[in-house]
Protein backbone atom coordinates (compact mmCIF):
# COMPACT_ATOMS: atom_id res chain seq x y z
CA UNK A 1 0.00 0.00 0.00
CA UNK A 2 0.98 3.69 -0.73
CA UNK A 3 1.67 5.57 2.11
CA UNK A 4 0.07 8.28 3.10
CA UNK A 5 -0.58 11.90 3.70
CA UNK A 6 -2.91 13.07 6.25
CA UNK A 7 -2.47 17.09 6.49
CA UNK A 8 -3.56 17.53 9.88
CA UNK A 9 -0.58 15.37 11.25
CA UNK A 10 1.60 15.21 8.46
CA UNK A 11 1.55 18.96 6.85
CA UNK A 12 2.08 20.53 10.31
CA UNK A 13 5.83 19.39 10.93
CA UNK A 14 6.77 16.63 12.11
CA UNK A 15 7.83 15.57 15.61
CA UNK A 16 11.38 16.44 15.32
CA UNK A 17 9.91 20.35 14.54
CA UNK A 18 7.59 20.18 17.27
CA UNK A 19 9.67 19.01 20.14
CA UNK A 20 12.32 21.65 19.45
CA UNK A 21 9.04 24.45 19.57
CA UNK A 22 7.55 23.11 22.00
CA UNK A 23 10.24 22.17 25.02
CA UNK A 24 14.19 21.08 24.67
CA UNK A 25 15.40 17.53 24.35
CA UNK A 26 15.24 15.96 27.65
CA UNK A 27 17.73 13.25 28.14
CA UNK A 28 16.07 10.17 29.29
CA UNK A 29 18.43 9.12 31.83
CA UNK A 30 17.54 12.23 33.43
CA UNK A 31 15.92 11.86 37.21
CA UNK A 32 13.80 13.94 36.50
CA UNK A 33 11.85 11.83 33.41
CA UNK A 34 8.75 10.61 34.85
CA UNK A 35 7.53 7.48 34.86
CA UNK A 36 4.29 5.85 34.79
CA UNK A 37 2.58 5.05 38.02
CA UNK A 38 2.60 1.01 38.83
CA UNK A 39 -0.74 0.05 36.73
CA UNK A 40 -1.55 2.82 34.95
CA UNK A 41 1.21 2.13 31.59
CA UNK A 42 -0.96 -0.70 30.60
CA UNK A 43 -0.53 -1.12 26.83
CA UNK A 44 2.61 0.49 24.80
CA UNK A 45 4.48 -0.04 21.58
CA UNK A 46 6.82 1.76 19.34
CA UNK A 47 6.69 0.80 15.85
CA UNK A 48 8.67 1.48 12.39
CA UNK A 49 7.64 0.24 9.20
CA UNK A 50 4.59 -1.51 10.84
CA UNK A 51 7.26 -3.73 12.78
CA UNK A 52 7.30 -3.33 16.57
CA UNK A 53 10.68 -2.16 18.30
CA UNK A 54 9.51 -2.51 21.65
CA UNK A 55 7.55 -2.57 24.04
CA UNK A 56 8.50 0.06 27.32
CA UNK A 57 7.02 -0.29 30.49
CA UNK A 58 7.30 3.36 31.57
CA UNK A 59 6.90 6.82 29.21
CA UNK A 60 10.49 7.76 29.82
CA UNK A 61 11.34 4.43 27.92
CA UNK A 62 8.80 5.32 25.54
CA UNK A 63 9.80 8.77 25.04
CA UNK A 64 13.69 7.03 24.43
CA UNK A 65 12.67 4.79 22.24
CA UNK A 66 10.78 6.85 20.15
CA UNK A 67 13.47 9.56 19.91
CA UNK A 68 15.78 6.98 18.78
CA UNK A 69 14.55 5.28 15.31
CA UNK A 70 13.34 8.00 12.92
CA UNK A 71 10.12 7.32 11.24
CA UNK A 72 8.99 5.70 14.76
CA UNK A 73 5.22 5.67 16.20
CA UNK A 74 4.12 5.14 19.21
CA UNK A 75 0.99 3.40 20.85
CA UNK A 76 0.26 4.32 24.77
CA UNK A 77 -2.63 3.16 26.62
CA UNK A 78 -3.21 4.65 29.73
CA UNK A 79 -5.71 3.82 32.64
CA UNK A 80 -6.87 6.13 35.12
CA UNK A 81 -3.82 7.99 34.74
CA UNK A 82 -2.90 11.00 37.41
CA UNK A 83 -2.28 14.37 37.00
CA UNK A 84 1.46 14.51 37.07
CA UNK A 85 1.50 11.62 34.00
CA UNK A 86 -0.94 12.97 31.79
CA UNK A 87 1.19 16.60 32.50
CA UNK A 88 4.54 14.66 31.23
CA UNK A 89 2.79 13.77 28.35
CA UNK A 90 1.38 16.92 27.66
CA UNK A 91 5.15 18.54 27.69
CA UNK A 92 6.55 15.48 25.21
CA UNK A 93 3.88 15.81 23.06
CA UNK A 94 2.56 19.49 22.85
CA UNK A 95 -0.99 17.98 24.38
CA UNK A 96 -3.81 21.18 24.76
CA UNK A 97 -4.65 21.96 28.20
CA UNK A 98 -8.59 21.77 27.16
CA UNK A 99 -8.17 18.16 25.64
CA UNK A 100 -5.95 17.37 28.80
CA UNK A 101 -9.03 18.82 31.34
CA UNK A 102 -11.27 16.72 29.17
CA UNK A 103 -9.10 13.58 29.78
CA UNK A 104 -9.09 13.95 33.30
CA UNK A 105 -12.55 15.20 34.13
CA UNK A 106 -13.97 12.84 31.70
CA UNK A 107 -17.89 11.96 31.49
CA UNK A 108 -17.81 13.37 27.83
CA UNK A 109 -19.92 13.16 24.60
CA UNK A 110 -18.32 11.81 21.67
CA UNK A 111 -16.72 14.29 19.64
CA UNK A 112 -13.75 15.24 16.94
CA UNK A 113 -11.46 18.48 18.42
CA UNK A 114 -8.51 19.47 16.46
CA UNK A 115 -5.53 21.59 18.56
CA UNK A 116 -2.46 22.07 15.86
CA UNK A 117 -1.65 18.99 14.70
CA UNK A 118 -3.25 16.61 17.23
CA UNK A 119 -6.58 15.39 16.72
CA UNK A 120 -8.57 14.76 20.35
CA UNK A 121 -11.40 12.09 20.10
CA UNK A 122 -13.42 11.04 22.35
CA UNK A 123 -15.50 7.59 22.08
CA UNK A 124 -17.63 6.37 24.17
CA UNK A 125 -18.15 2.61 24.42
CA UNK A 126 -20.66 -0.63 25.54
CA UNK A 127 -20.87 -3.96 26.15
CA UNK A 128 -23.65 -5.79 27.83
CA UNK A 129 -23.67 -7.89 30.76
CA UNK A 130 -25.78 -10.95 30.67
CA UNK A 131 -25.82 -11.56 34.52
CA UNK A 132 -27.75 -8.63 35.11
CA UNK A 133 -29.11 -7.81 31.99
CA UNK A 134 -27.34 -4.60 31.83
CA UNK A 135 -25.55 -2.44 29.44
CA UNK A 136 -22.02 -1.08 30.87
CA UNK A 137 -20.97 2.26 29.16
CA UNK A 138 -17.18 3.03 29.37
CA UNK A 139 -15.01 6.32 27.94
CA UNK A 140 -11.88 6.69 25.92
CA UNK A 141 -10.20 9.43 25.27
CA UNK A 142 -7.70 9.61 22.17
CA UNK A 143 -5.19 11.93 21.25
CA UNK A 144 -3.79 11.17 17.43
CA UNK A 145 -0.64 12.87 16.20
CA UNK A 146 1.80 12.45 13.92
CA UNK A 147 3.53 9.93 15.53
CA UNK A 148 1.64 8.75 18.18
CA UNK A 149 -1.24 7.89 19.99
CA UNK A 150 -2.37 7.83 22.96
CA UNK A 151 -5.71 6.08 24.66
CA UNK A 152 -6.79 7.58 27.93
CA UNK A 153 -9.72 4.89 29.98
CA UNK A 154 -10.99 5.54 33.65
CA UNK A 155 -12.82 2.33 32.85
CA UNK A 156 -12.56 -1.09 32.33
CA UNK A 157 -14.41 -1.32 29.33
CA UNK A 158 -13.54 -0.66 26.25
CA UNK A 159 -10.15 -3.10 26.49
CA UNK A 160 -7.82 -2.39 23.64
CA UNK A 161 -4.81 -4.57 23.91
CA UNK A 162 -6.71 -6.66 21.21
CA UNK A 163 -6.93 -3.96 18.87
CA UNK A 164 -2.91 -2.98 18.89
CA UNK A 165 -2.48 -7.00 18.84
CA UNK A 166 -4.96 -6.82 15.05
CA UNK A 167 -2.62 -4.23 13.80
CA UNK A 168 0.22 -6.21 14.79
CA UNK A 169 -1.34 -9.09 12.56
CA UNK A 170 -1.31 -7.17 9.98
CA UNK A 171 1.64 -4.93 9.40
CA UNK A 172 0.29 -3.26 6.22
CA UNK A 173 -2.28 -1.65 7.96
CA UNK A 174 -0.45 -0.63 10.77
CA UNK A 175 2.13 0.67 8.44
CA UNK A 176 -0.71 3.28 7.20
CA UNK A 177 0.48 5.17 10.76
CA UNK A 178 -1.40 6.91 13.51
CA UNK A 179 -4.52 7.28 11.30
CA UNK A 180 -4.74 3.50 10.65
CA UNK A 181 -4.33 3.07 14.68
CA UNK A 182 -7.16 5.15 15.28
CA UNK A 183 -9.32 3.63 12.56
CA UNK A 184 -8.92 -0.15 14.54
CA UNK A 185 -10.11 1.48 18.22
CA UNK A 186 -12.82 2.72 16.02
CA UNK A 187 -13.63 -0.62 14.55
CA UNK A 188 -13.51 -1.97 17.64
CA UNK A 189 -15.27 0.42 19.78
CA UNK A 190 -18.17 0.32 16.92
CA UNK A 191 -17.89 -3.70 16.69
CA UNK A 192 -18.70 -3.71 20.08
CA UNK A 193 -22.20 -2.61 20.12
CA UNK A 194 -23.70 -5.36 18.16
CA UNK A 195 -23.70 -7.97 21.23
CA UNK A 196 -25.40 -4.55 23.07
CA UNK A 197 -28.00 -4.89 20.39
CA UNK A 198 -28.55 -8.29 20.22
CA UNK A 199 -28.56 -7.77 24.51
CA UNK A 200 -31.44 -5.62 24.26
CA UNK A 201 -33.44 -7.30 22.00
CA UNK A 202 -33.46 -9.48 23.76
CA UNK A 203 -34.50 -8.05 26.44
CA UNK A 204 -37.07 -6.42 25.06
CA UNK A 205 -39.00 -9.73 24.14
CA UNK A 206 -38.72 -11.01 27.27
CA UNK A 207 -40.62 -7.73 28.09
CA UNK A 208 -42.85 -7.75 25.38
CA UNK A 209 -44.23 -11.47 27.09
CA UNK A 210 -44.16 -9.94 30.86
CA UNK A 211 -46.64 -7.22 29.39
CA UNK A 212 -49.48 -9.32 28.69
CA UNK A 213 -48.40 -11.67 31.60
CA UNK A 214 -49.24 -9.07 33.66
CA UNK A 215 -46.27 -8.69 35.68
CA UNK A 216 -46.34 -5.52 38.02
CA UNK A 217 -43.08 -4.92 37.84
CA UNK A 218 -43.17 -4.22 34.19
CA UNK A 219 -43.45 -0.82 34.28
CA UNK A 220 -40.16 -0.38 36.14
CA UNK A 221 -38.46 -2.76 33.61
CA UNK A 222 -39.62 -0.84 30.54
CA UNK A 223 -38.21 2.90 31.92
CA UNK A 224 -34.59 1.11 33.01
CA UNK A 225 -34.61 -0.15 29.44
CA UNK A 226 -35.73 2.70 27.83
CA UNK A 227 -32.70 4.29 29.76
CA UNK A 228 -30.39 2.11 28.14
CA UNK A 229 -31.66 3.29 24.78
CA UNK A 230 -31.41 6.47 25.38
CA UNK A 231 -27.55 6.16 26.69
CA UNK A 232 -26.87 4.27 23.95
CA UNK A 233 -27.68 6.74 21.33
CA UNK A 234 -25.85 9.15 23.33
CA UNK A 235 -23.07 7.46 22.86
CA UNK A 236 -24.06 6.28 19.27
CA UNK A 237 -25.23 9.29 17.52
CA UNK A 238 -22.43 11.81 18.12
CA UNK A 239 -20.24 9.32 17.14
CA UNK A 240 -21.77 9.34 13.65
CA UNK A 241 -20.57 12.41 13.06
CA UNK A 242 -17.22 11.73 14.55
CA UNK A 243 -16.72 9.42 11.69
CA UNK A 244 -18.39 11.20 9.04
CA UNK A 245 -15.87 14.41 9.71
CA UNK A 246 -13.09 11.39 9.82
CA UNK A 247 -13.80 10.56 6.26
CA UNK A 248 -14.24 14.01 4.82
CA UNK A 249 -10.76 14.66 6.38
CA UNK A 250 -9.41 11.26 4.87
CA UNK A 251 -10.57 12.27 1.41
CA UNK A 252 -9.86 15.42 1.24
CA UNK A 253 -6.24 15.23 2.25
CA UNK A 254 -5.39 11.75 0.23
CA UNK A 255 -5.98 9.41 2.72
CA UNK A 256 -5.14 6.01 1.45
CA UNK A 257 -7.95 4.78 -0.30
CA UNK A 258 -7.95 1.73 1.02
CA UNK A 259 -7.88 3.42 4.62
CA UNK A 260 -11.07 5.16 3.42
CA UNK A 261 -12.17 2.12 2.66
CA UNK A 262 -11.81 0.80 6.25
CA UNK A 263 -13.50 3.24 7.69
CA UNK A 264 -16.67 3.54 5.60
CA UNK A 265 -17.16 -0.01 6.66
CA UNK A 266 -17.08 1.56 10.02
CA UNK A 267 -19.76 4.10 9.08
CA UNK A 268 -21.96 1.48 7.62
CA UNK A 269 -21.92 -0.82 11.05
CA UNK A 270 -22.64 2.32 12.70
CA UNK A 271 -25.31 3.98 10.56
CA UNK A 272 -26.99 -0.33 11.20
CA UNK A 273 -26.74 0.12 14.95
CA UNK A 274 -28.29 3.71 15.22
CA UNK A 275 -31.12 2.61 12.79
CA UNK A 276 -31.42 -0.31 15.76
CA UNK A 277 -31.35 1.45 18.36
CA UNK A 278 -33.96 4.02 16.89
CA UNK A 279 -36.17 1.49 16.13
CA UNK A 280 -35.73 0.24 19.92
CA UNK A 281 -36.85 3.53 21.12
CA UNK A 282 -39.93 3.39 19.14
CA UNK A 283 -40.61 0.09 20.02
CA UNK A 284 -40.00 0.60 23.89
CA UNK A 285 -42.62 3.52 23.58
CA UNK A 286 -45.10 1.74 21.74
CA UNK A 287 -44.72 -1.13 24.54
CA UNK A 288 -45.44 1.50 26.87
CA UNK A 289 -48.49 2.24 25.63
CA UNK A 290 -49.83 -0.89 25.24
CA UNK A 291 -48.87 -1.80 28.78
CA UNK A 292 -50.51 1.75 29.94
CA UNK A 293 -53.75 0.23 28.10
CA UNK A 294 -53.60 -2.93 30.10
CA UNK A 295 -53.37 -1.61 33.42
CA UNK A 296 -56.08 1.02 32.34
CA UNK A 297 -58.31 -2.16 31.73
CA UNK A 298 -57.04 -3.78 34.68
CA UNK A 299 -58.19 -1.00 36.89
CA UNK A 300 -61.41 -0.78 35.16
CA UNK A 301 -62.04 -4.43 35.55
CA UNK A 302 -61.08 -3.80 39.12
CA UNK A 303 -63.35 -0.69 39.68
CA UNK A 304 -66.41 -2.75 38.16
CA UNK A 305 -65.58 -5.77 40.23
CA UNK A 306 -65.33 -3.23 43.32
CA UNK A 307 -68.93 -1.45 42.41
CA UNK A 308 -70.73 -4.82 41.45
CA UNK A 309 -69.95 -6.17 45.53
CA UNK A 310 -70.85 -2.38 46.58
CA UNK A 311 -74.09 -2.93 44.80
CA UNK A 312 -74.48 -6.35 46.43
CA UNK A 313 -74.15 -5.66 49.72
CA UNK A 314 -76.41 -2.63 49.06
CA UNK A 315 -78.52 -5.28 48.10
CA UNK A 316 -77.84 -7.31 51.11
CA UNK A 317 -78.10 -3.72 53.43
CA UNK A 318 -81.42 -3.33 51.75
CA UNK A 319 -83.27 -6.99 53.08
CA UNK A 320 -81.46 -6.58 56.33
CA UNK A 321 -83.21 -3.33 56.84
CA UNK A 322 -86.59 -4.51 55.59
CA UNK A 323 -86.25 -8.07 58.02
CA UNK A 324 -85.53 -5.85 60.79
CA UNK A 325 -88.05 -3.32 60.53
CA UNK A 326 -90.39 -5.89 59.95
CA UNK A 327 -90.03 -7.98 62.92
CA UNK A 328 -89.68 -4.20 64.88
CA UNK A 329 -93.06 -3.98 64.44
CA UNK A 330 -94.20 -6.76 66.88
CA UNK A 331 -91.31 -5.90 69.05
CA UNK A 332 -92.91 -2.22 69.81
CA UNK A 333 -96.27 -3.26 70.47
CA UNK A 334 -95.08 -6.07 72.88
CA UNK A 335 -93.09 -3.60 74.46
CA UNK A 336 -95.65 -1.07 74.78
CA UNK A 337 -98.10 -3.33 76.15
CA UNK A 338 -95.54 -4.92 78.44
CA UNK A 339 -95.15 -1.90 80.89
CA UNK A 340 -95.82 -2.04 84.06
CA UNK A 341 -98.31 0.34 84.63
CA UNK A 342 -101.84 -0.24 85.90
CA UNK A 343 -103.58 2.44 83.93
CA UNK A 344 -103.39 0.88 80.23
CA UNK A 345 -106.47 1.44 77.81
CA UNK A 346 -107.36 -2.57 77.20
CA UNK A 347 -105.50 -3.82 79.70
CA UNK A 348 -108.14 -5.54 81.49
CA UNK A 349 -109.93 -5.95 77.78
CA UNK A 350 -111.12 -9.57 77.42
CA UNK A 351 -110.39 -9.47 73.69
CA UNK A 352 -106.99 -7.05 74.13
CA UNK A 353 -104.84 -10.27 73.73
CA UNK A 354 -106.02 -11.05 70.27
CA UNK A 355 -106.05 -7.21 69.47
CA UNK A 356 -102.53 -7.12 70.13
CA UNK A 357 -101.76 -10.05 67.99
CA UNK A 358 -103.86 -9.03 65.20
CA UNK A 359 -101.95 -5.59 65.42
CA UNK A 360 -98.42 -7.12 65.24
CA UNK A 361 -99.64 -8.91 62.05
CA UNK A 362 -100.92 -6.52 60.17
CA UNK A 363 -98.27 -3.89 60.57
CA UNK A 364 -96.05 -7.02 60.05
CA UNK A 365 -97.51 -7.66 56.60
CA UNK A 366 -97.74 -3.83 55.71
CA UNK A 367 -94.44 -3.42 55.99
CA UNK A 368 -93.64 -6.28 53.88
CA UNK A 369 -95.93 -5.42 51.59
CA UNK A 370 -94.15 -2.04 51.03
CA UNK A 371 -90.82 -3.15 51.01
CA UNK A 372 -91.67 -6.28 48.66
CA UNK A 373 -93.64 -3.50 46.14
CA UNK A 374 -90.16 -1.88 46.13
CA UNK A 375 -87.90 -4.33 45.73
CA UNK A 376 -86.25 -4.36 48.73
CA UNK A 377 -87.00 -8.44 49.83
Amino acid sequence: MSSISFRPFRSLGGRGTRQDAVVPAVPPAAPEAPTAPAGSLVDSAVYVDGDAIGSPTTLAETYQALRSADGAVAWIGLYRPDNHELASLAEEFGLHELALEDAILAHQRPKLERYDDTLFVVLRAARYLDDVEEVEFGEVHVFVGPDFVITVRHSEAPELSGVRRRLESNPDLLRLGPEAMLYAILDRIVDGYAPVVAGLENDIDEIETEVFSGDPQVSRRIYELTREVIDFQRAARPLATVVRNLMAGFAKYGTDEELQRYLRDVDDHLTLVIEQIDGFRHLLRDILTVNATLVAQQQNEEMKNLSEVSVEQNEEVKKISAWAAILFAPTLVGTVYGMNFDHIPELHWQLGYAFALVLMAVVSVSLFAVFRRRRWI
